[in-house]
């Protein structure tokens, strides 16, 4: 398989990795991955055990998904790359069905509409950002680069793609930057030092105050760090060590105390910053993160 590319999407706060096969140009789902979700089991042994029953019971009443299912090489939970079973979008909507009760049906309803909806397809554009040259071309640090990564995320998907809203917004209780002083705020913004850790993150949480867009400043926002942390410290945030509640917990205190979100920022640093896997991992964290 050439160019493979890992996604990672979320089912109930569990992972569900995924393998991009460019040669056949479509995603193969780790089954152990899927069976875990399916059956709540947190123990990989376990969840082998089952998967390797079922894969017995299917075979003999003679189901397609057995045959359906091919081998590539997944992080087992020893840090070693080892053939895991992996099955194609079809396939694994007949495994799911093979499981009773109402979360199966959930599960085969999410994972048959979580790319068509607004969300699943500015993720896949964002996947595509770390491969264009546009990104590139992005202005560091700036009220600018910043509406050009909302640009590209959501254009064709808001008609308000890349646009300082002029609208008020407000998030669980906290008003963000008034709209009428929003371009005297993004100015004062767009001045502040960029040149050491703490910097960059009192400018990211000034950013985030102002909220200057309808709606994707998250995931546009982390981005747009990223690329300041690349430029000026040679390191980017590697989000998967950043848990869903410490991170958001984090960044609602930080108007007022950002130290607890400095002190998360900072162990997730790390110098993989060419890495395209870390960058899709980062992608796929960030919108888990805006996930209600």
């Amino acid at each position: 398989m050439s160019h493979t590319k890992l996604s990672i999407r979320f089912f109930d706060d569990r992972e569900v990795r995924a393998l991009w096969d460019e040669a056949q140009a479509k995603w193969w789902f780790s089954v152990l991955d899927i069976v875990a979700v399916l059956t709540d089991q947190d123990d990989y042994s376990k969840t082998r055990n089952y998967w390797k029953y079922l894969k017995a019971k299917l075979k003999k009443e003679g189901s397609q998904v057995v045959s359906a299912t091919t081998q590539l090489k997944l992080l087992a939970p020893d840090g070693k790359k080892r053939l895991s079973d992996v099955l194609d979008y079809k396939g694994i909507i007949a495994l799911g069905k093979t499981f009773p009760g109402t979360k199966a049906n959930r599960f085969i309803e999410w994972f048959t509409y979580s790319d068509e909806t607004i969300d699943g397809k500015s993720k896949t554009k964002a996947y595509a950002l770390f491969e264009s040259s546009f990104i590139d071309s992005i202005e560091v640090g700036t009220t600018k680069g910043l509406q050009q990564i909302h640009g590209y995320l959501f254009g064709g998907l808001y008609d308000f793609a890349g646009q300082i809203r002029e609208k008020n917004i407000s998030k669980g209780g906290f008003q963000f930057a008034a709209a009428r002083f929003l371009g005297d705020t993004l100015k004062q913004i767009d001045a502040l030092p960029e040149t050491t850790f703490d910097e960059l993150v009192t400018k990211y949480v000034e950013m985030n105050v102002a909220h200057p867009f309808l709606e994707g400043n998250g995931r546009s926002t982390r981005i747009w760090l990223d690329l300041m942390l690349k430029k000026r410290l040679k390191k980017c945030v590697d989000w998967s060590k950043l848990g869903k509640v410490d991170y958001m917990n984090a960044m609602v205190k930080s108007p007022v105390n950002s130290n607890a979100l400095k002190k998360l920022l900072k162990s997730g640093l790390t110098t993989e910053i060419d890495s395209r896997e870390m960058y899709l991992k980062g992608i796929d964290y960030s919108y888990y993160y805006e996930e209600n």
